[in-house]
């Protein structure tokens, strides 16, 4: 990938985020249609974010009042730190505001503003609750991807067939099987478990209607001969 399109790609990532913020603000979720289940994930790394977050307002602080004697130092330290405050809670309304969407036909799952993959409910062979703490060694690769939250997935799903993730920067691979987390597990499994039964029931209907079809019309077909 050229560094043209990784930056394009980061600074999409950027406006996302801070997009994000107004529609925490204004307790919105983005891309969950009437009718579709939102699953979300972000209790998971909540305590995490805003702990973080508190220690950067107090090093604002801290370094506010050490540099108040360095014009250019202080002013300097203050926007990155400041920055770096919006960017915390930034990265936690991203991922409030972005849940899975459980569709009619379709498993939206989203990792914040980086990524996102979508599955066809069709594909889906198998889904279980399995809970997993992640090393950073055990992050994608092979025929998985893991969107972990807080170091954790607790949902596996297995592919018939594979489908396209695209990294942050672009990066594409196929995968077959891929664990997320939510953070009611079960309730996302069970619900999903029968959205997939829906689909593969609908696929079954509409299967046997074109043998019914066909024979009905070569009926008719012989009664006009007749």
């Amino acid at each position: 990938m050229s560094r043209e399109s990784a930056l394009r790609r980061l600074a999409a990532h950027e406006a996302r985020w801070l997009v994000s913020l107004g529609w925490w603000a204004a307790r919105r979720r983005i891309g969950v249609a009437p009718g579709e289940r939102a699953l979300g994930y972000a209790g998971a790394q909540a305590a995490f974010v805003y702990g973080l977050t508190f220690v950067c307002v107090v090093e604002t602080v801290g370094l506010a009042v050490l540099l108040a004697d360095h014009p250019v130092a202080h002013a300097v330290m203050l926007v990155l730190d400041c920055y770096t405050v919006v960017m915390m809670l930034g990265l936690q309304a991203a991922a409030v505001t972005r849940p899975h969407v459980l569709g009619a036909d379709t498993l939206w799952l989203r990792e914040g503003a980086r990524r996102d993959i979508r599955i066809p409910l069709e594909r889906i062979a198998a889904v279980r609750h399995d809970l997993r703490f992640v090393r950073a060694a055990e992050k994608g690769g092979g025929e998985a991807v893991e969107l972990a939250v807080g170091g954790q997935t607790s949902v596996t799903v297995e592919l018939s067939e594979p489908v396209v993730a695209v990294g942050l920067l672009g990066r594409r691979e196929s995968v077959r099987t891929v664990r997320f987390h939510a953070d009611d597990a079960r309730a996302a499994v069970a619900e999903l478990r029968e959205r997939v039964a829906a689909v593969a029931a609908r696929r079954e209907q509409a299967a046997g209607a074109v043998p019914r079809a066909e024979g009905t019309a070569r009926g008719a077909g012989r009664g006009g001969g007749g």
